[in-house]
């Protein structure tokens, strides 16, 4: 992080978040006192194996679950203290979410899943065929955009859904293991779309990966333990 970033402070900040379910004999600790920051403009990743809580941390960072104890920071804004409506909020203006899945519509075309997504942010409907067209060419399926999921290829679903996600033109992103279902050359096109989104944009990327390959591509990469975290590398400032 440099000068000018330390000043503004991180984007987004996890402090002491523990996260524990169930109860009594039956509490199972997903997080215990994890604690990160990410500044603008970084595509991180989260490494973690499976079962280590990297799922349920980028759920927390997306305020879509709430911690057991600890604080969750959104350009210094306390998520704890944010109404369900405030949240709802920062997830539609400020925050783009990606899949392992996809999680297309399956009887909309690649155009109408992006615009879809834009109704859901309340992007007004003058404004939302040039942004699903813009976001659409920027990951390279221009000439793709009116095909159905199932005639597209993994890597290009994948894209689509990443579209959907920057079509509202959020600060952040948040990827669960947006390359686990596609094999090595099309992730590594998809990781060169968060490189030019963070490059070109100035957006922030934090996606969770088990691909060694992967983490060689960003910026910085924190290791995902016993439900802590700890930084593993950073590259460059």
């Amino acid at each position: 992080m440099n000068e000018a970033e330390q000043a503004r402070g991180p984007l987004l900040e996890a402090r002491g978040v523990t996260r524990v379910f169930g109860k009594g004999g039956n509490r199972v600790y997903a997080l215990r006192g994890a604690s990160l920051a990410v500044g603008e403009g970084r595509l991180v990743a989260l490494k973690g194996r499976s079962g280590s809580g990297k799922t349920t941390l980028l759920n927390i960072m997306a305020a879509l679950d709430t911690p057991t104890e600890g604080t969750v920071l959104y350009g210094g804004r306390d998520a704890g203290r944010m109404s369900e409506r405030e949240k709802n909020e920062l997830r539609k203006r400020e925050i783009g979410l990606i899949f392992q899945s996809f999680a297309l519509v399956p009887y909309m075309t690649a155009f109408e899943n992006v615009e879809f997504g834009l109704r859901i942010a309340e992007v007004p409907a003058a404004e939302r065929r040039k942004r699903a067209e813009e976001a659409l060419k920027f990951v390279g399926l221009a000439g793709r955009m009116h095909h159905m999921p199932q005639e597209l290829s993994g890597g290009e679903q994948q894209r689509t859904a990443i579209a959907r996600a920057i079509a509202h033109k959020p600060r952040l992103i948040l990827a669960d293991e947006p390359t686990a279902e596609l094999d090595s050359r099309m992730g590594r096109q998809v990781i060169g779309v968060f490189r030019e989104l963070v490059r070109n944009e100035g957006v922030t990327i934090v996606l969770t990966t088990h691909d060694p390959n992967i983490m060689e591509m960003v910026d910085d990469v924190y290791a995902l333990e016993d439900g802590r975290v700890e930084l593993e590398r950073v590259n460059g400032g």
